[in-house]
C-alpha cells in the first residue's frame, strides 16, 4: 500500500474512498495555528484533558480533520460545524446538498481520516500490542468462528491476526454507528493475515455482509488498519500528510 502526497486540486469520485495518514506531532506554531480552527465546544474539550500529550493529539487530530474535509468542500477548516449521532459519531452540519461522509481513528502517534462520497465509511486504526494480544480477551469479545480461527495460526502471527479482527470488527461497527449497542461476538470477519478482509457473518441479519466492503488498511510497521465503506468495495486512494 502506497502512501502518495494528495493532489491538487482534490476530487472524490462517488466510488472512491480517500484515506489520510498523519503523524499526531507538530511544532507549537503548528499546533496553535490548528488550535484556531477549532470551535468553542472542540476547545473546552481539548483542554479537558488531564495530559499535554493528550491535549497536543487532539488538537492536531481535529484540526487535520477541519483541514482535510475544507479542501474537499472548498471552505476554511474554522467555518465547518459538527454534530453527533446517538453513538457519538460525527457528521457535517449546514453544508447545503454536501455528501461528503468522514471517520477517523488514531492509535500511537497516528492517526487515519477517511472521506468518501455519499457512503457512510468506519475506520479504525491499532498499534499491535502482544501483551494486548490474548485468549482471555478473545474469548470475551470475539464470535466463536473468530476464535476458532485465532487459535488455529502460530503463535507467532497471533498477534497480528487478533488485531485485523479488533479493527475490522470496531470498523464495522463505527461505519454502522451502533457503538456498543450491537455485541463483538455476534458477527464475524476475516483475520488470518494476508487472506483478504471480508465481514463473514452478522447474527440475525443475512443481507448486511452484502451491505459492506471491508478493506485491510497498512498504515505502517506495527500498526494494522481497516476500513468498512457502505455498498460495493470502492477505489481505494492513500494520502499522507507527513
Amino acid at each position: 500500500m502506497e502512501w502518495e502526497w494528495p493532489p491538487d486540486p482534490l476530487t472524490l469520485e462517488d466510488d472512491e474512498v480517500h484515506v489520510w495518514r498523519a503523524q499526531l506531532d507538530a511544532p507549537e506554531a503548528v499546533i496553535h495555528q490548528l488550535r484556531e480552527t477549532l470551535d468553542p465546544a472542540e476547545v473546552a474539550r481539548a483542554d479537558r484533558f488531564h495530559f499535554e500529550k493528550d491535549r497536543r493529539q487532539f488538537v492536531i487530530g481535529r484540526g487535520l480533520l477541519r483541514t482535510i474535509l475544507g479542501r474537499y468542500l472548498n471552505l476554511k477548516p474554522h467555518a465547518l460545524r459538527f454534530g453527533y449521532a446517538a453513538q457519538g459519531k460525527p457528521f457535517l452540519m449546514g453544508i447545503g446538498d454536501s455528501t461528503c461522509r468522514f471517520n477517523l481513528s488514531h492509535s500511537a502517534g497516528v492517526v487515519l481520516i477517511a472521506v468518501t462520497a455519499n457512503r457512510e465509511p468506519g475506520i479504525d486504526l491499532e498499534r499491535i500490542r502482544p501483551e494486548f494480544a490474548n485468549e482471555t480477551i478473545a474469548e470475551e469479545f470475539f464470535s466463536s468462528q473468530e476464535i476458532a480461527a485465532l487459535r488455529g495460526l502460530p503463535a507467532y502471527v497471533q498477534p497480528e491476526a487478533f488485531f485485523n479482527c479488533w479493527t475490522r470488527k470496531e470498523a464495522y461497527l463505527k461505519a454502522r454507528a451502533d457503538g456498543l449497542s450491537f455485541p463483538l461476538s455476534q458477527f464475524s470477519v476475516s483475520l488470518i493475515p494476508g487472506e483478504p478482509a471480508a465481514l463473514l457473518r452478522v447474527h440475525g441479519e443475512p443481507d448486511e455482509t452484502a451491505r459492506w466492503s471491508l478493506l485491510h488498511l497498512n498504515p505502517g510497521t506495527g500498526y494494522v488498519g481497516a476500513l468498512v465503506v457502505e455498498g460495493p468495495s470502492p477505489r481505494l486512494r492513500t494520502f499522507r500528510l507527513c
